[in-house]
């Protein structure tokens, strides 16, 4: 039988304690300390730097990693692989599900296409830049393997699905130990250097074009209709709309699981790129529900 308090038992759910703790707590500094309010750093960035420093300071004093005792179940730095393998795949379903509100037009068409050519040349220059790093420091550290640096683009460009995956590809297949967590770090650096790029970025036109930043902390009144509309879910139903938005976003997750699953079994040489774009496979089946969601109410079944 289990003890209720074994690692097994309570490692999961104190991992995700902790997190949202964190998330509280940066939340109540950005609401309550002005510097940090007027900064426009985001309040999730805040609370995994809170996080970051205080496992840090664990790991100097300890030698080990904080997430690794067992009061998160022996193995929470593997569950925090896992948790931000999965987050970037449902948070672009959830984006895929909500409603657009408003038509592709001819100017939107052409800045979606320039926002590609620029994704691509980022691309193609970080993975320059990544190569020529590490082969640099390759040949006064045979330490390091060359090839490495083309971590750089998945985990700055294509986020860390892609990183992990392909740190695990060179740690099972080419002798890259760490591999898997160095490209997750690789992502974690990608992420931290665009939102703290984009904070400075902010604070830079704030000063030089003086626009007006809405205060997010101040209440909105909102009227019952602008909440509740005459063809949605009601509020006092016998199911409140955000269990049906959390069934709707794991729904297609699931099917997105058997996407990249028959694609593995067809292509299995690709099956390391395959899951890597777990989050494309997601959107996809986001908008396989939303259209079915939509002839459906044209119909009139919902």
């Amino acid at each position: 039988m289990t003890d209720f308090l074994a690692s097994e038992v309570w490692g999961f759910i104190n991992l995700l304690a902790i997190l949202l703790a964190s998330l509280l707590l940066a939340n109540t500094l950005k609401r309550k300390v002005k510097f940090i309010r007027q900064s426009l750093i985001p309040t999730p960035v805040l609370g995994g730097s809170l996080l970051l420093i205080t496992s840090l300071i664990y790991e100097s004093v300890k030698g080990a990693s904080i997430f690794d005792t067992a009061y998160f179940g022996g193995n929470g730095t593997a569950t925090l692989e896992m948790i931000t393998y999965h987050a970037l795949a449902l948070g672009f379903i959830a984006s895929t599900l909500k409603s657009a509100g408003h038509k592709m037009t001819g100017k939107a068409a052409t800045d979606v296409f320039n926002s590609g050519v620029t994704t691509v040349s980022t691309y193609l220059l970080q993975a320059v830049l990544g190569m020529g790093i590490t082969i640099l420091i390759a040949l006064f550290n045979t330490d390091v393997l060359s090839f490495s640096g083309m971590l750089l683009p998945f985990g700055y460009g294509q986020g860390t699905g892609q990183a992990m995956n392909w740190g695990n590809i060179y740690e099972m297949e080419n002798g890259f130990v760490g591999g898997k967590s160095f490209g997750l770090t690789v992502a974690a650096l990608g992420f931290l250097s665009a939102s703290l790029g984009g904070v400075i970025y902010l604070n830079f036109l704030k000063r030089k074009h003086g626009f007006n930043r809405v205060d997010g902390e101040a209440g909105v009144h909102m009227y019952e209709h602008e909440i509740q509309g005459i063809d949605e879910i009601p509020m006092n139903g016998s199911i409140d709309k955000m269990t049906i938005q959390i069934a709707a976003i794991i729904g297609a997750y699931g099917i997105t699981y058997f996407m990249i699953w028959g694609l593995c079994q067809l292509i299995p040489s690709m099956s390391g790129v395959i899951t890597g774009f777990n989050f494309l496979f997601g959107v996809l089946a986001a908008t396989i529900i939303k259209m079915v969601l939509k002839l459906l109410r044209k119909s009139k079944i919902m």
